[in-house]
């Protein structure tokens, strides 16, 4: 806050946009702002408001406090909704999305993601064996996995998960802030331990870069698991994972009021609890046809 007294030019920029983001935010003229902030006239606000004005940054300021207030969490789609709601405002997406690339505004998240050099290892994938026959006659014959994220305004967490295709039942599962080989390893390493002998069991993937890892391979072929995995962007050969996803984010996250990702986790780990041992499953045949 500047002292009683100071003169127009020592004012710094930080200080300026602060006065005039706080002159867009309240009710208070630019009378009353002087006052607060122990400026000797209020035409010096006016002056910075308009300047503000007529080079088109007020735009930035107010997406700015909204990017700070997300502790640098949300994108341009969530900063578009944060002005509707914050100050009815209504901008295009396009020109949020212009004006966080000009002032470096990326949510963190993007920015770590962006920078993993995690990729696909070609000569460890494998053919699709489960070839959309997803019914079997006894358990621990097919296993399917993946991954799916936990997201609650702009902070994510990430679902590893086994299911037998037999009884569509969790075999493992392990939670992680962290999308990395880990997750998939301890979710294997979990899986195997429960189940014991699983010798001939087909665990059927996507093409990830952790389910091509020579880590997991090595970890299945030496527990007599045989890897199967989709074809390359085909959802639809792993169907019953994407099913248990959507049946997962519809009864947790869109069935209840949550306020932070710690309860979003929780609500998760007491659904998968009650999917395993109370939950109806449902006899609905996933096979396909090519």
């Amino acid at each position: 806050m500047a002292k009683k007294g100071q003169k127009f030019m020592e004012y710094d920029n930080d200080f300026r946009e602060k006065v005039v983001l706080d002159y867009l935010n309240s009710n208070l003229g630019y009378k009353k702002i002087a006052e607060k902030y122990f400026i000797e006239s209020w035409k010096t606000v006016e002056t910075w408001v308009r300047k503000y004005k007529s080079i088109g940054t007020t735009d930035n300021l107010l997406i700015k406090e909204i990017f700070d207030e997300s502790k640098g969490t949300y994108g341009y789609r969530r900063i578009e909704e944060g002005l509707l709601q914050k100050w009815g405002l209504i901008m295009n997406h396009k020109k949020v999305y212009r004006i966080m690339k000009k002032y470096d505004l990326r949510p963190k998240y993007t920015r770590k993601i962006k920078n993993q050099a995690y990729k696909r290892i070609e000569e460890n994938v494998k053919p699709n064996l489960v070839n959309r026959k997803f019914n079997t006659e006894a358990p621990n014959k097919i296993w399917t996995t993946d991954i799916t994220y936990l997201i609650l305004n702009g902070k994510r967490a990430y679902l590893s998960t086994i299911l037998d295709l037999y009884d569509r039942k969790i075999v493992a599962y392990k939670i992680s802030n962290k999308n990395d080989l880990n997750i998939v390893i301890e979710t294997l390493n979990e899986a195997i331990s429960k189940r014991k002998n699983v010798q001939g069991v087909i665990l059927h993937s996507d093409q990830g870069f952790q389910y091509t890892s020579f880590q997991y391979k090595e970890i299945c072929e030496s527990n007599g698991i045989i890897i199967s995995m989709s074809r390359k962007g085909t959802p639809i050969d792993d169907s019953p994972m994407e099913s248990f996803h959507g049946i997962l984010k519809k009864e947790t996250l869109y069935n209840n009021d949550i306020k932070s990702l710690e309860q979003y986790i929780d609500i998760v780990k007491d659904w998968l609890l009650f999917y395993n041992t109370i939950r109806l499953k449902s006899n609905k045949k996933y096979e396909t046809t090519n």
